[in-house]
């Protein structure tokens, strides 16, 4: 693709926007989508994060579109903007780092057996049965134990073999993907 054009056209394209051009905005941000998923792909190895960031950069970019002058080159501003948010994630990361650890790490294993089907899954929509059988077995036999059978957090952890804390871990990812599932669906 040739910079200069690219260049041009985001520069058109932002000033339209800033005018109040709907079309135009759409059309630059669908191709900064693009753009911005290679530039932060080179700098961000996970995936999650990859999105995470490029939805940041667009989001700044959107609260930040009047500080861009027309006058001035398009690119470098965008850039700057994806860097400082490649930035943040990164410090965010560490911050958590420190504070959190694995289940693996903790010595808590998967269980040996599969999960048990739950006795209420007919009743289910076809929506949370497709989200329930999206997640780790773990987590699904937690979400199932506590949501669906009704037991309490004692009672699940008892049954699974696993300490009460690991079930609520458990539970708490699976809610987690639960909710991304979901959102996606809609």
């Amino acid at each position: 693709m040739d910079f200069e054009a690219r260049e041009k056209r985001w520069r058109v394209w932002m000033t339209a926007a800033q005018g109040g051009d709907a079309a135009s905005y759409e059309k630059l941000l669908a191709e900064l989508l693009a753009h911005l998923r290679g530039f932060v792909g080179r700098r961000v190895a996970d995936r999650d994060a990859l999105e995470d960031v490029v939805q940041n950069v667009l989001f700044s970019v959107h609260r930040a579109r009047h500080t861009y002058h027309s006058d001035r080159p398009f690119g470098p501003w965008l850039h700057a903007i994806a860097r400082n948010a490649i930035i943040d994630a990164s410090r965010a990361r560490g911050r958590r780092s420190r504070h959190e650890s694995s289940l693996e790490e903790d010595g808590v294993a998967e269980p040996a057996a599969p999960p048990e089907r739950a006795f209420f899954e007919d009743d289910l929509s076809p929506e949370l049965s497709g989200a329930l059988a999206s997640l780790a077995p773990g987590q699904r036999q937690a979400v199932e134990l506590l949501h669906v059978q009704g037991l309490s957090v004692a009672e699940a952890a008892q049954r699974v073999g696993i300490s009460q804390s690991a079930l609520k871990v458990r539970a708490h990812r699976g809610y987690r993907a639960l909710r991304v599932w979901l959102e996606g669906e809609s």
